[in-house]
């Protein structure tokens, strides 16, 4: 720590700026970071965005026909996950109801599968 600069407060680099002339350009509310290596920041985005990795989404639509049966699977797909939260849209009225009952088993059954350990409840929509 010794081999870098001491860094001033905002206010005292504007202080001595006005007190030897010269303009202090830098705008009052930019904050400046310490630099991060780019590997790591591509990391972090790829972790946050699943890039690369298996997400709890393609499991749960990999899986599909076997979690709701051949039939039911036909008329709806699963689209995402929020909040721990799996959105189903469904296209017919009968395998909505025919979902509704079997609510508890379908979940239990996908958090079965890896990854999918976090979801807690299905929200049925019609599409």
């Amino acid at each position: 720590m010794a081999d870098q600069p001491h860094q001033f407060s905002k206010l005292a680099e504007e202080l001595v700026g006005d007190l030897r002339g010269v303009p202090f350009e830098e705008p009052r509310r930019q904050v400046k970071r310490k630099s991060q290596p780019l590997s790591a920041l591509i990391e972090d985005l790829m972790v946050k965005y699943q890039v690369g990795r298996p997400s709890a989404e393609q499991t749960v639509r990999d899986h599909w026909v076997e979690l709701v049966g051949a039939a039911n699977a036909g008329y709806s797909h699963a689209v995402r996950i929020d909040k721990s939260q799996l959105l189903i849209l469904v296209s017919h009225s009968v395998v909505r109801s025919e979902l509704l009952h079997h609510r508890a088993e379908i979940l239990q059954r996908i958090r079965q599968l890896p990854g999918c350990e976090g979801v807690k409840s299905i929200n049925l929509r019609a599409g």
